[in-house]
């Protein structure tokens, strides 16, 4: 029998592994339940993503870029007489107000790192992009502490869940700009 060219197979087995992921947890991650969720043969998945990490990595990436368009979408970020806490609290309002299960989705594949040292380059990716972005505004360490903060109140509103605040957001993020 001849092979079938499947262009977008790939790309299939990477959004059939977001959905199981959002569905069961990463506990519930496997070649097995990503080939049901794709409807694509278990050689598949294991062709393209050796082993659980690759997935996850090539998951996580796919993840990462939600929020990464979140922030390349808010020019205002960058407009040196705008009010930077103002735009960050703004920024992530937008994004936890978005998509609940992928905003949870991206959370539990960062969270996975701390078990599995092939997902922290990838991982950090998302802080570090935009720390970058943050940067161009303040200084690095201060765009650290930033970012660390809205990580911890995205955290909190995700384990809690609790309404998002955006006054606090940006009063918290002021009292760290110099």
């Amino acid at each position: 029998m001849a092979r079938r060219y499947d262009p977008e197979r790939r790309q299939r087995i990477i959004d059939a592994a977001i959905r199981v992921v959002g569905a069961k947890g990463i506990g519930g991650l496997s070649h097995r339940s990503v080939a049901a969720e794709a409807d694509v043969p278990l050689g598949s998945t294991t062709y393209h993503f050796a082993t659980l990490d690759e997935l996850m990595v090539a998951a996580l990436r796919q993840a990462n870029e939600g929020f990464a368009k979140y922030v390349a979408d808010h020019a205002g970020l960058l407009d040196p007489g705008s009010d930077l806490p103002g735009e960050l609290a703004q920024v992530l309002g937008e994004w936890l107000a978005g998509d609940r299960v992928g905003v949870e989705l991206e959370y539990e594949l960062y969270l996975a790192a701390l078990r599995r040292p092939a997902l922290r380059p990838v991982a950090a990716e998302w802080c570090q992009e935009l720390a970058e972005v943050v940067a161009r505004r303040t200084d690095p360490v201060t765009a650290r502490a930033l970012v660390a903060l809205l990580d911890g109140i995205s955290l909190q509103v995700l384990l809690t869940g609790a309404e998002y605040d955006a006054g606090y957001t940006r009063e918290m993020l002021g009292r760290l700009i110099p």
